[in-house]
């Protein structure tokens, strides 16, 4: 196990950034984690309010000295790793993940001076499933369950109007009468943005609770 290569890319990775993006350099932050079985360099905004929006988590594997970033492979319904084998790879990755998370942030802000719908809004107000016309890409995959008590699944489609991912959740709860009720939500995001979720999510998995553990 070694450190070396962590070390020598944490020490060259913001000089490397500063001097491609210009926008970057104004804004961009890096925090290194070393605190973790596989440490991890977590690039960042800082907000209005001085709250931290995560846009892209590089994580080192120490035994194999590599660097990799995770995703999630829709099709097989798994996370995957994209090894980053040199300096360039690692920056182009960063550079990459940050403009995206800009222009999905100027989406954002664009929609909300013209009072639109933002991108991935929970469709739990006035709009309905039944309201788009979806193509389900996946079967409903069950998430979590503890049988006969409570059951969470999830379901991928495509919006065919627009082609914007669907993701459907089912909510299942027992009552003591053996009775089923159902609590559905139902929320669309656009391409651009799928890197950002899968990137922060990845990122804070460590952090979060399992239910075994509450």
């Amino acid at each position: 196990m070694s450190m070396e290569w962590f070390n020598r890319v944490t020490g060259e990775l913001q000089d490397h950034l500063n001097s491609i993006c210009e926008k970057y350099e104004k804004i961009g932050h890096v925090n290194i984690n070393q605190g973790s079985k596989h440490p991890r360099i977590e690039f960042f905004i800082e907000t209005e309010t001085d709250e931290r929006d995560y846009f892209c988590t590089l994580f080192f594997d120490p035994y194999n000295e590599e660097f990799y970033t995770e995703s999630f492979d829709l099709s097989l319904q798994q996370p995957t790793r994209i090894i980053l084998d040199d300096i360039t790879d690692i920056v182009e990755a960063v550079h990459e993940s940050f403009h995206e998370f800009m222009d999905v942030d100027s989406e954002y802000e664009e929609d909300d001076e013209t009072d639109e719908l933002y991108l991935g809004e929970v469709l739990d107000q006035e709009i309905t499933l039944e309201e788009i016309d979806v193509e389900w890409e996946t079967p409903e995959v069950t998430a979590f369950q503890i049988e006969n008590t409570v059951e969470v699944t999830y379901q991928f489609g495509l919006d065919t109007t627009n082609g914007d991912g669907v993701l459907r959740r089912v909510n299942r709860l027992w009552t003591e009468d053996e009775e089923i009720i159902e609590d559905e939500s139902t929320f669309t995001f656009s391409k651009e943005e799928a890197s950002t979720i899968i990137a922060m999510i990845a990122s804070h998995m460590e952090s979060m609770t399992s239910y075994d553990e509450i």
